[in-house]
């Protein structure tokens, strides 16, 4: 398939439109949020189109060092879009949040349908695991490995058809180059992932995501996963694990789909299968018509319910009531901050994250394909640049504890989620 970037934002281009803010989007109502931020769906005023928007408090990105991260997320999406993405739209700040605003899909996560005791057929699964496979295949040809495919981050459009997102552990290899970071959630996590991190090893690459996808597949047509991995098991114990259990396929399951599951879930990398060329060799994707599949002409199998939202109702009650700063005050509340900054003497109560913010302010890239369609290829900063930003971050302690390369394990919602700093 070609990869065609850039085709349907561009296409929308207007000839010289103002910089994309906050103030052009009205706030509609909360519908999640992650290690990174909250996501609330929101419409642009001029065009009344609906987007995701996903923001991430300033202040916190600095004190749990996720600003290294979130920059990351945002230098990768702004290079790529495909069908069976969550592609990015606009990209803005303001004095306490960095904004992403990005393609809305009302279907809800596969994470949801199966905790709502959705049983998918193995048609619907087979139609996710082609899409899954033709958006690995581009991010592969971009040089990008997600590490983080799980059904928390397939989520689902009005139609049934699946889209990756979460880009915000993923990383760039180029060159024959090999990721070494303890990156991704445990139960999805490659084996080669742990053993480069026991004994170091010789890394790993692209390979991991294709596992991960294996054991989604498994776990959304069975209701488990292949391996009982849990947030307290130690890397060496895993280790163990993948070396002596054998996975148990469902006696039902056709053999050609078994098959293939055993080929996705192969523990040596080198054997397992990692492209879309590998998967059309598949007996049991041999009936598949990829451009079909790539048209989204192929019905799905499950069609989320258009009455309602698919997603958890309390983190919009979360947002209106909780919430110490809630979005849709933000205009009032910055207007008394700015006020305040005027009237006080310019010496700030904490100098020093008043620092930090100021690099994070001037650091931040903006992305609206609206004003130049090419925006990204001429805005992307080159390798000297990235590496002088990394160092400004990595040289302040709040900003980034610890310059080695190491991980460590998410605040956050999922106590399983593993983040890497590098």
């Amino acid at each position: 398939h070609p990869h065609n970037t850039h085709s349907n934002r561009a296409a929308e281009a207007p000839s010289q439109p103002p910089l994309v803010t906050f103030d052009h989007f009205q706030i509609l109502r909360a519908i999640g949020k992650g290690s990174f931020g909250k996501v609330c769906i929101v419409q642009k005023r001029d065009t009344e189109k609906m987007y995701a928007m996903k923001y991430m408090n300033k202040q916190q990105c600095i004190e749990r060092d996720e600003v290294r991260n979130v920059f990351r997320e945002l230098e990768i999406l702004q290079e790529i879009e495909h069908v069976f993405l969550v592609n990015l739209w606009y990209s803005f700040q303001d004095e306490e949040d960095m904004f992403m605003v990005v393609d809305l899909l009302l279907g809800g996560d596969l994470r949801y349908h199966l905790q709502q005791n959705v049983h998918f057929n193995e048609d619907a699964v087979k139609l996710y695991l082609c899409e899954m496979t033709l958006a690995l295949d581009y991010l592969q040809s971009q040089h990008i490995i997600h590490r983080d495919i799980k059904p928390d981050n397939i989520l689902l459009d009005e139609q049934g058809h699946a889209h990756l997102t979460d880009f915000n552990i993923a990383t760039i290899i180029k060159d024959g180059e090999r990721a070494t970071a303890l990156a991704g959630t445990k139960p999805y996590m490659a084996p080669e992932i742990f053993q480069s991190f026991v004994s170091g090893g010789t890394g790993y690459a692209f390979e991991v995501d294709w596992w991960s996808l294996g054991v989604t597949v498994f776990e959304v047509l069975r209701g488990w996963r292949p391996y009982e991995i849990h947030a307290s098991n130690s890397v060496e114990s895993l280790m163990q694990l993948f070396s002596t259990v054998s996975v148990q396929y469902n006696t039902a399951w056709p053999k050609d789909l078994v098959h293939l599951m055993r080929k996705l879930l192969t523990v040596n990398p080198e054997h397992r299968f990692s492209s879309l060329s590998h998967m059309q060799t598949a007996p049991y994707l041999s009936d598949i018509n990829w451009d079909a599949v790539y048209e989204k002409k192929i019905d799905a199998g499950f069609v989320p319910n258009k009455g309602r939202l698919h997603c958890d109702p309390t983190f919009e009650l979360e947002e209106m009531i909780l919430e110490s700063r809630p979005l849709h005050k933000k205009k009032k509340r910055l207007a008394k901050n700015r006020s305040r900054e005027a009237s006080k003497d310019s010496q700030s109560e904490n100098d020093y994250l008043q620092e930090c913010l100021e690099v994070v302010q001037s650091e931040f890239m903006i992305f609206n394909p609206n004003v130049h369609p090419w925006y990204k290829r001429d805005n992307q900063l080159g390798a000297l640049e990235r590496n002088a930003i990394s160092w400004k971050f990595s040289s302040s302690p709040l900003l980034c504890r610890n310059v080695e390369r190491r991980s460590f394990f998410s605040r956050a919602h999922s106590p399983l989620l593993i983040i890497p700093y590098i």
